[in-house]
Parts: C-alpha cells; structure tokens; sequence
C-alpha cells in the first residue's frame, strides 16, 4: 500500500452494489459513493422504488446508478440480479447489504414464517451475496463488503428478538467471512447503527413520547442515515485499507450510555 496520506476516500473506484437501497441507509450509502464517483447498483424489493432512486442518484451525482427489483430473500433472484448487474456496471468491487425487516412481535408472535424471513432477509443474503460477486471482488484489489448489524445485536430488546438475532448473527457471520476473504485480499466489516431517522425506524419515533430515544443517547439526538452512508463509503474505500473483521458502532453513544 502507497505511504502517502492523500485522500482516499474514491479509491477503489470500483462499482459497487447495495441491497435495500431505495431509503434509508442504503439510499444515504448510495449517494455517499457515488458522490465519489463510484458506479452503483441499487437493489431493492420494490424495482420501482430502486429505479426512481437511482435516477435520483444520478441526477445528483452525475455517476452512473442503476435500479433492479430484487428479493434477497430469494437466492435465484440474488444471481439473476447478480448477472444483470455484471453486465450494467463497469466493475464490482463493493457490496452493501442494507435491506432489512423488523418484527415487533416478542417471543408470543414468533412463526415460523417470521423468523424464515427475518434470518434471509438480514443474514442469509450476505453469503449469497458474497459467492454471487466473489471472483469479480477478487479480481479488483481493493474490494470490500460491509454488511448492516445493529446496536440490538449487543442491547437486548424484548420487541424483535428475531431482528436482535439476526443482527448478532451478522457480527459472528462477518467475524468468519473475513478470516476467508482475506487470502483474496478483500476485506469485510459490520457497521452497527444506533437510533437513526429511516421508514423502519419513523413508526417507533412518532408513537414514543418525544425525546424516549434522546434521552439515552449522550449526544442527545436520533442520527441521520447520511451518517451512516459517510461510514459505509469509508469503510468501502482505501482510507480503511488494514480494517476487517470489525463492528462499526455508530449510535451517538447509546450502547456506552448510563442515562
């Protein structure tokens, strides 16, 4: 690696593909990269959504950005996409996964159905993801995953247990991954937000007494997803160059709280 401390926050400039990427934080990481110059995929469940998201993308950044319909609960889905993709892009060297559910059942309301969905929907997927793109990673020196954990993965919170295990999963699933990937010279880390203002999180947020979330977290504020999109694109560029097999927490202080 060079020794010189330019900035390196464009390098790789590689294309790079992000799950749940029409709101929230994969729409914020979107705009990060591409901000930089990074071709993008926007995956989502809604090809709609994905679309008018990366034509909004675009039009912002002037880098190119390309919206797919995709199910990640869905493994052929994952490679249809994966094909598409390879063939939209001018490289792959990054991946986000970002699309997410939450269940507000407890333990009482656990199903079958619920907790399927919750563990392909969060954990599952990066795996596929990862041996969808594995030899066009392998094939870009500098490429990176980074796969979205949660603060609930160390907090416990009786509302989503199935989100709380999924998430923890991640942190594990992200440990073993990089021990693999790192003989190909391809870094992966989990990033583990705290309270941040996205569709997932507005329904808790506007039902909660103003200030319920505030009050624990030392910065005294709910974190913005463009927060977390700044993070992903270090994380995903050479300014992070020796970081792997790391959680990320980026919560404004809530886990370290005593309020």
């Amino acid at each position: 690696m060079s020794q010189d401390l330019k900035p390196r926050l464009a390098l790789p400039g590689t294309g790079a593909v992000i799950t749940g990427g029409a709101s929230g934080i994969g729409l914020a990481s979107a705009r990060a990269l591409a901000s930089v110059g990074r071709p993008v995929a926007i995956w989502d469940l809604h090809e709609d959504r994905a679309a008018d998201a990366a034509k909004a993308v675009q039009a912002e950044t002037g880098t190119l950005c390309i919206g797919m319909g995709v199910d990640v609960r869905d493994p052929q889905a994952i490679t249809q996409a994966a094909e598409r993709t390879r063939a939209a892009l001018p490289s792959i060297g990054g991946l986000v996964h970002c699309a997410g559910i939450v269940d507000t059942a407890s333990l009482d309301g656990i199903t079958l159905q619920s907790w399927d969905d919750g563990m392909n929907v969060h954990l599952r997927p990066i795996v596929l993801l990862l041996q969808a793109f594995l030899e066009d990673m392998k094939r870009q020196p500098g490429s990176a995953m980074v796969a979205t954990a949660s603060i609930n993965a160390t907090l416990g919170n009786a509302i989503n247990p199935i989100y709380t295990a999924a998430k923890g999963g991640v942190l594990s699933l992200v440990r073993s991954l990089a021990d693999r990937l790192g003989r190909d010279g391809i870094r992966i880390n989990a990033i583990s937000p705290g309270q941040i203002v996205t569709p997932m999180m507005t329904p808790a947020i506007d039902a909660l007494p103003k200030g319920h979330f505030e009050q624990r977290i030392l910065l005294e504020r709910i974190g913005e997803p463009e927060e977390i999109g700044r993070v992903v694109r270090f994380l995903l560029s050479e300014e992070a160059s020796y970081i792997t097999a790391a959680e990320i927490v980026v919560d404004g202080g809530n886990i370290s709280s005593q309020r």
